[in-house]
């Protein structure tokens, strides 16, 4: 029998009972819950910056910029969070790690479909990245969409394209599940609303706004990098991957080149 909507508990309303015990630490190493909770909430605070960022483009791809504002400003805020679960994480110092470390098999935060999404959604297109989840058909499927649709810069290319700026056809036509590659005339158009913002108000607060994202994303990136070198050294992770190396490569791969690239003729 369904209970009423009014009989609803909080602890019904969040599902507590599901979410409070999905954590199962496999050490018995009092630090391991800490290294559990840590993860699990950076997930969800991920899916819901995908769906934040998707209503976005959505609305960005309909010419409705109001709400997209909003809901990238809301993402901004919600790495702040992310940000600062690196500096809890950060307590946990090597001597604690060692201790769990063995527990965490071959897992990694690397094999995250929902930050590979997040990426995904906004810009970084990487068909390798699809192979880490091809045993699990859903999860493929899932990014291969994700992959193949525009990212939020491509919608926001294809805005000023409507808006009548020139923008080169190649890159209005371009394989959507390749890495995007900068543009002169998208840096040229990005340059146009910069030096007019009053006449192009609404594109200028676009830009900032996604600006304000990729600051905020490579802020959570830098944070994990030095949170792991504070914890492991240069030791290679679980995963497999370099461990700091890999996490400062990812630090050069930007999602909105020419927003940043313009800065320089202003």
């Amino acid at each position: 029998m369904t209970r009423a909507r009014n009989e609803i508990s909080y602890g019904d309303y969040l599902q507590l009972d599901r979410i409070l015990s999905a954590q199962a630490p496999l050490s018995g190493e009092h630090d391991e819950l800490l290294f559990i909770i840590i993860h699990q909430a950076s997930e969800l605070w991920m899916r819901l910056s995908i769906h934040e960022l998707s209503a976005a483009r959505d609305h960005i791809a309909r010419d409705d910029l109001g709400p997209a504002f909003k809901m990238i400003a809301r993402v901004a805020r919600i790495q702040a969070q992310l940000i600062q679960s690196w500096d809890v994480l950060s307590t946990l110092t090597p001597s604690d790690y060692s201790t769990i470390r063995a527990a965490l098999g071959s897992s990694s935060g690397f094999q995250s479909f929902q930050y590979r999404e997040l990426e995904f959604l906004m810009g970084l297109k990487s068909e390798t990245s699809l192979a880490l989840h091809s045993e699990d058909p859903g999860t493929h499927a899932r990014l291969a969409a994700a992959l193949s649709a525009p990212s939020l810069y491509d919608e926001s290319l294809r805005l000023l394209a409507r808006r009548g700026f020139e923008i080169a056809p190649a890159v209005l036509a371009r394989d959507l599940t390749q890495a995007y590659a900068p543009d002169p005339s998208v840096e040229a158009a990005w340059l146009a609303v910069y030096r007019d913002p009053h006449r192009y108000w609404d594109l200028y607060e676009l830009a900032e706004k996604l600006v304000d994202l990729e600051y905020r994303f490579q802020q959570w990136r830098f944070a994990h990098m030095k949170t792991v070198e504070r914890i492991i050294g240069f030791k290679r992770g679980t995963g497999g991957t370099a461990g700091v190396a890999y996490l400062g490569a990812v630090l050069s791969r930007g999602f909105f080149p020419e927003l940043i690239a313009l800065r320089t003729s202003l």
